[in-house]
């Protein structure tokens, strides 16, 4: 498929709330009718966003396969919103449970599911299996790989996706308000050093003990926010130009360079 020159992008930093899968699709939509029709290409939702990310047992009550009545649901909204939606999820598959992001196109089918490469914490680790795979799917010509939180603070995890041709990291989270570094620095980092573009869609609010920072950002292939989020919940847009990743390239070419370093 010919790349278009733009695309369309939006994040739905939701607010946490002790509210069911059903209540959360509510929200969804909702997102989706502020956009309207064809709004975005792609609008991705937080980590964990089928569950609640700090909300103990309900992980393993909420967890589903990948074609679950979720994601059904989910492809509903997708088709007839005509929109891509990128959502995090506790993903049940033989007998293991993984923290999982999946991406439906608009016209319903799957056309990515990753599993995080990287649990931080006994938290997450009491709950999941640890994914094994880079994940990158093909949007409008667009090649886009998928981070779930944690996995995006590791430089070699961003790199690997760049020299597997991403022009765009999604990264749904779960960032508590006292880890604003990650969002500020590391985040911007990644995608500067690796010349891409990168949407970090994160939480709003409180969820338990936990407060979330809110500030998500899609962020250029020169490391500048395009638009970065308050502490609230909010439908955030932007709209990335492929042109932008050709001349941050060729300013700084780090992803040829990087061959001439020594081992």
């Amino acid at each position: 498929m010919l790349k278009t020159n733009q695309l369309q992008v939006a994040i739905y930093q939701y607010q946490a709330r002790s509210e069911n899968p059903g209540q959360r699709l509510q929200r969804l939509e909702g997102a989706l009718r502020q956009l309207g029709i064809s709004g975005a290409d792609l609008l991705v939702c937080p980590e964990l966003f089928l569950s609640g990310y700090n909300v103990g047992n309900r992980i393993a009550d909420w967890s589903e396969p990948s074609s679950g009545l979720f994601a059904g649901k989910v492809a509903e909204l997708a088709k007839r919103w005509q929109t891509a939606i990128l959502y995090g999820y506790p993903e049940e598959e033989g007998g293991n449970r993984y923290n999982a992001a999946q991406c439906i196109g608009k016209d319903g089918g799957r056309l990515a599911n990753h599993r995080k490469l990287a649990l931080p914490g006994k938290f997450e680790k009491k709950w999941f299996s640890t994914g094994s795979n880079l994940t990158l799917f093909e949007l409008h010509g667009w090649k886009i790989a998928v981070l779930i939180c944690y996995d995006a603070e590791f430089p070699e995890a961003a790199r690997a996706c760049a020299q597997n041709g991403a022009d765009l990291i999604v990264v749904p989270t779960a960032l508590k308000d006292n880890w604003g570094v990650v969002a500020h620095r590391v985040i911007p980092a990644r995608a500067f050093e690796n010349g891409l573009f990168l949407i970090y869609a994160n939480y709003a609010g409180q969820e338990g003990d936990w407060r979330y920072l809110g500030n998500s950002c899609v962020v250029s292939p020169t490391g500048e926010d395009i638009v970065r989020g308050s502490e609230n919940e909010q439908v955030l847009t932007a709209t990335l130009d492929c042109q932008q990743i050709q001349k941050a390239r060729e300013i700084l070419p780090y992803l040829d360079d990087l061959a001439k370093l020594p081992e």
